[in-house]
């Protein structure tokens, strides 16, 4: 990171107080029951930056707290994204591994008199808490005695109790402004198979209880979060200050401001719920901000980290701009793609001097160029207009890497549309002020492309309720379209500029197999909004 922002200078001072850098240690914590996002780049570029800066591990923790919503799906799919954004990590964990140990921090709490367990319902605790501009309610069990809480915590353990029948509670402040103060919830029973444990357990603690003590016991030095969790901070701070020992360095909880990109949702529950609805594909679809969807849209790892490097860490709530990722990208891709022919909305000239197929150089290969050859409908005009420079009757245009040619009459079907361009070719090397691209008729390639658009039609969808009615039907439209025989050799990994059009990519999902046509996705259009980095 090239500019030193306030998270470092903490950490900077820190270390000038006292803490030795061989203590300093940070973590990427995931929850596994989705695929990443932009937003999660964010914290993964941040914590993974300072490991290198400092030379101190950087750990790659699961936090799978819900056997719900997680799945080892979920787990590959994390893991394959942060592989191809380049970040390595030095260590994998999970929170369940550290179940047991949190199970006897639990119990510590109890005995220190901190937490009781409540034979109330979820919604009852809930209305206890009441608002933060109002006391809040104490439970009826919260005098229980600390035999007693020991040994219903243990039967919750083994499963004697249904489930939502109690929780584990710790005992704080049913007062406290700060509503997450008022006896917080340390364990649910959840009787579900857990994806790595198994049927093992039957309480599950909750993310503000396992979340600190993970750093804890893992001695993360700085634990970073984003700026949602601010209220949960004097939380994870009353966790540590009740179950740390002497000698052992706690971790700091600081916040910073989250990533949110316009015309996107980053909520993994409204991705979610467009999935179930299908309006969009899956977790991959290439209209949404996921790694797994942007990368199958074409985007590369290079412009979404230097996008992610340029936006900074700051305190400061605020919306970036999508043009400002699309402009990294496009420089990106302006350095590693290869240029292809492709005609889009084909219109056909006959060449009345050709009679045999011309080889022609194009970049690094030879290319047919045939008595019948597509170019794109709109650059030919049939009534010429002043400062049309492409293709009309009686003008020459030059092919690019080809021939001069001029357009010597029109002839046309029965119902007045265009069936061909009657042109001749000339040998002429003059300057032109149009070059028009070109694909050979005969050896022609047909493909599909989809041409992908903003998924909703405000800026800001994340904050509207109903944000489903802001979806923009046209978001994704496919069309066909006619390439020359170099795209058959197609890979999902190499880029393609497609003259005059923009660029693109085969999408990884496509297969020549059963001549089904090749499917590609267009990354971004060549022209963007120009920005003053």
């Amino acid at each position: 990171m090239s500019k030193t922002n306030f998270l470092e200078k903490i950490i900077d001072k820190d270390i000038k107080n006292g803490l030795p850098k061989k203590n300093l240690s940070f973590r990427f914590p995931p929850e596994p029951n989705g695929f990443l996002h932009l937003g999660h780049v964010k914290s993964i570029y941040l914590n993974y930056s300072l490991a290198r800066k400092y030379k101190c591990p950087f750990i790659l923790r699961f936090d799978d707290t819900n056997p719900i919503n997680e799945e080892t799906k979920f787990i590959k799919a994390i893991k394959k994204d942060i592989n191809w954004l380049g970040f390595k990590w030095c260590k994998e964990t999970y929170a369940s591994d550290y179940f047991v140990e949190l199970y006897k921090l639990a119990k510590k709490l109890i005995l220190q008199g901190k937490a009781f367990v409540d034979s109330q319902t979820k919604k009852k605790i809930k209305e206890q808490r009441r608002s933060s501009y109002e006391d809040g309610i104490e439970s009826p069990y919260r005098k229980r005695s600390i035999y007693e809480n020991l040994e219903l915590f243990k039967k919750m353990k083994n499963g004697c109790f249904k489930e939502g029948e109690c929780v584990l509670r710790a005992k704080i402040d049913m007062n406290s402004p700060n509503i997450n103060l008022r006896d917080p919830i340390m364990y649910r029973i959840i009787k579900k198979k857990h994806y790595k444990t198994g049927k093992k357990w039957f309480i599950y603690p909750t993310y503000d209880w396992a979340h600190g003590q993970n750093d804890y016991l893992e001695k993360i030095s700085h634990s970073l979060c984003t700026l949602e969790f601010q209220h949960n901070k004097p939380l994870y701070n009353w966790f540590l200050s009740k179950i740390k020992s002497s000698g052992h360095i706690l971790p700091k909880q600081y916040e910073f401001s989250r990533l949110n990109l316009n015309y996107s949702i980053m909520s993994k529950t409204k991705i979610k719920f467009l999935i179930e609805k299908q309006i969009v594909e899956n977790w991959d679809d290439p209209r949404l901000p996921t790694i797994s969807g942007l990368r199958r849209r074409g985007f590369t790892p290079d412009a979404i980290c230097k996008f992610i490097k340029e936006i900074g860490i700051s305190k400061r709530e605020n919306n970036i701009d999508i043009y400002l990722l699309e402009f990294y990208l496009k420089k990106n891709l302006a350095k590693i793609a290869e240029q292809v022919m492709v005609v889009f909305n084909p219109l056909t000239l006959k060449i009345e001097n050709l009679n045999e197929t011309k080889w022609l150089r194009f970049k690094d290969r030879n290319i047919p160029f045939s008595k019948e050859i597509y170019i794109e409908s709109k650059d030919f005009i049939e009534n010429k207009k002043d400062k049309f420079w492409r293709l009309s009757i009686g003008q020459k245009v030059r092919l690019k890497s080809a021939f001069t040619i001029k357009a010597k009459s029109i002839i046309k079907k029965k119902n007045g549309s265009i069936k061909y361009i009657l042109c001749k070719i000339y040998k002429d090397k003059s300057k032109y002020k149009a070059t028009l691209h070109w694909v050979a008729k005969k050896y022609s390639l047909p493909i599909k492309i989809n041409l992908y658009g903003k998924l909703f039609n405000i800026k800001c969808p994340e904050k509207i309720k109903n944000f489903t009615d802001y979806i923009n039907k046209k978001s994704r439209i496919q069309v066909n379209a006619f390439a020359e025989q170099f795209l058959r050799n197609a890979n999902s990994k190499t880029k393609y500029q497609f003259l005059r059009n923009g660029y693109f990519c085969l999408d990884n999902k496509s297969t020549k197999k059963n001549n089904r046509k090749l499917v590609f996705n267009k990354i971004i259009s060549l022209k963007q909004k120009r920005f003053n980095i």
